[in-house]
């Protein structure tokens, strides 16, 4: 599976933006963009001019960068997107919302996307009583995800699940914490999602 292994906190810096890609220390003092508020690099304080084809490409790449997936993935979503009845940028934060490793973070499950990815990749969630590894999958209305029975004492699940309160779950998630349970109760909308994404830029990037 390819992804990207380089460090977390680089990324933040780069976007200039909190991306919360290493889970609970993102919330703390020890967050990368607090304590060095500019893009990395040896010219990473200098004053540069970004053009607008640079503007499309950072909130891509933001993006990409949020949910954790390579070029040639984003784009594929893209293009689904772009054939689905709607507003095409929100069509693809759509789908990109309803991936199972996504929607196991929005749960509480896992402290990040990318600690989500991991837990999906060794089966550790069922959806609908069968066992799942895909971490693309994309959930539906009605679906029910729980964790699999063996791995209710995982340790990092069970920390993550302690910790939800500060992140909150989405509306169109339900969260049965004792049962280590989620619901989803129906698609998402543009109101969930809380992170500041100019979507309608990527639509541009993308149709020229």
């Amino acid at each position: 599976m390819a992804r990207y292994t380089g460090p977390s906190c680089r990324l933040c810096r780069r976007e200039n933006i909190e991306l919360f890609l290493k889970g609970e220390r993102c919330y703390t003092d020890k967050c990368a963009i607090k304590r060095r508020n500019y893009p990395p690099g040896q010219h990473g304080q200098a004053r540069i001019k970004v053009s607008d084809y640079g503007v499309q490409l950072r909130e891509k790449q933001k993006v990409r960068r949020i949910y954790g997936i390579l070029e040639k993935q984003f784009r594929s979503y893209f293009e689904e997107a772009d054939r689905m009845k709607g507003v095409t940028g929100e069509n693809l934060l759509f789908l990109l919302e309803r991936r199972l490793d996504n929607a196991v973070y929005r749960l509480g499950f896992a402290a990040s996307r990318t600690e989500a990815r991991t837990l999906v990749r060794h089966g550790h969630f069922r959806v609908n009583g069968r066992k799942v590894n895909i971490p693309s999958f994309l959930v539906r209305s009605g679906d029910v995800i729980e964790v699999r029975e063996k791995s209710r004492n995982v340790a990092c699940i069970n920390d993550s699940l302690e910790a939800v309160v500060r992140r909150g779950v989405p509306q169109w998630l339900e969260l049965d914490k004792d049962a280590r349970k989620g619901v989803v109760k129906t698609f998402p909308t543009r109101e969930d999602i809380t992170t500041p994404i100019q979507e309608q830029l990527i639509v541009e990037l993308y149709s020229k």
